[in-house]
Order: C-alpha cells, then structure tokens, then sequence
C-alpha cells in the first residue's frame, strides 16, 4: 500500500510540474504579438534552446558534432543548408552544433505548433510557404536584411521536405538568394542518423552525427549564381550523408 502511495505521488508530482510548465509558456505566449520582429528576444531564445534539449533528451538522441572549427572563422551572420531526413534535424542541428544568434526558416505548419510556435516567432524563425511565390520571396528578402543586419543567422533545408532516407532530394535553387541578398557565406552541413529517431524514440537510443562540412565565403557567394551554389552545396553533403 505504501508503495503504491509513493506511485501516486510521483505520478501527480509530475502531472503537476507538467502544468505548471504549460502554465509558463502559455504566458510567455500572451506576449507575442502578430507582427514581424526585428531583432531577436534572447529570454524567449534559451526557452526555445531549453525545450530543443528536453526533446532530444526524452528521445533518447545523442548528437555527435565534427567540424564546428569552421564556424569560429566566419565575420558576422551567416545561411546555413544542409540535408533534410527526420522532423529532428532543426533540433539536432541547432543544438549539437551549439549555435548562437540562430534561427531556422520552416514550413508555416510549424508556426501552429501550440505556445512552441507561437514562441519562435519572437526568436526570428520565419515560415516560408514554397507554394506561394510571393510569400516565399517575402521570407527570402526579410531573411536576408535579417542576416545582413546582423540580427540572426538562418538555416534552411533546400531540399524542402524531409527525404526520410539517406538519399537526398533535389535542391531548390532559390533558398541561396538569401545568402546573395545578405553578401553572407554559407555554412554547409551533412546530417546522418536523425532518420532512425521515429522508430526507436523513446526507448531506444539513437545517435545522430552533424558535421560542418564546409563555409563558401560570401565572395564565392557573390561570383556564383544560386544554382552554382546549390550544384556544390549539395554535393559537398552528398559525399558525407550518402557516403559518395
């Protein structure tokens, strides 16, 4: 019997603390406005940081991290690409790279996650909504002042959709105007593992490896046409997340 009133009041002290978490950012929400933000909250940033953790954590994912020294030589903001494989890989790439002054561009459906979504709105992450031309261009020209002011730098998946497999999809072109408009470079990442996640989250553990593969200067940026770019950033990945 004892036991069992031990069992009760773990269960309930966990239901409570559960609340009293939703409680919390239920409020934080209330202070987000429908508007544009122009420079990021860095409160609301570890909020989002923190539940990033908490999510893998519960998952089960550890996350092996290469070639971060990359990243120590880039002056200002940067767009960061990489490959696209689980609804994991914002998490894990954000969190295993342990990036700063960050944020991703993500399809709108995101933005309806309850209190999450509406959070990251104030953190910079934009929607982009790639079957509305003139939306999306919208993102990519915000995106882009937001780098070159040096607010926040941006990752976004060129591929568009998850590839659920370790064969990568085709590249949209237009994700590297961002990098053109804002005279950034361009941080290319190769992400492996993050596919196996759903299907052994939470008892199984996954590891997951990002590697910075490589950083083409914003002077390479200038003299290529997004194509260009999009031809050698998705090659540079291809030789680490397929094996090629």
């Amino acid at each position: 019997m004892i036991a069992l009133y031990v069992a009760l009041g773990i269960v309930c002290g966990i239901l409570g603390v559960a609340f009293l978490h939703v409680l919390f950012l239920f409020a934080l929400s209330l202070f987000v406005r429908n508007k544009d933000y122009r420079k990021a909250n860095r409160f609301y940033r570890s909020v989002i940081i923190y539940h990033m953790r908490l999510i893998l954590f519960f998952c089960h994912v550890k996350v092996v991290a290469s070639g971060t020294d990359k990243l120590t030589g880039i002056k200002g903001k940067y767009l960061l690409v990489g490959n696209h494989r689980s609804d994991f890989d914002p998490i894990i790439t954000q969190t295993g790279l342990k990036l700063k002054d960050f944020a991703f561009i993500s399809k709108p459906e995101n933005f309806k996650i309850p209190l999450l979504g509406k959070i990251a709105k104030k953190c910079l992450y934009l929607p982009i909504d790639r079957n509305n031309a003139r939306n999306a261009l919208k993102t990519i020209v915000m995106s882009a002042e937001l780098i070159k002011n040096g607010a926040t730098s941006y990752g976004v998946y060129p591929e568009g959709t998850r590839s659920k497999s370790v064969n990568m999809l085709p590249f949209h072109d237009g994700v590297f105007k961002i990098a053109q408009k804002a005279e950034a470079p361009v941080v290319v990442v190769g992400i492996r593992g993050s596919e196996k996640v759903h299907e052994r989250a939470p008892w199984k553990k996954t590891v997951v490896y990002v590697d910075v593969v490589d950083v083409i200067d914003a002077e390479t940026v200038k003299a290529l046409s997004s194509h260009e770019l999009s031809e050698i950033a998705r090659a540079k990945i291809a030789a680490v997340a397929e094996g090629k």
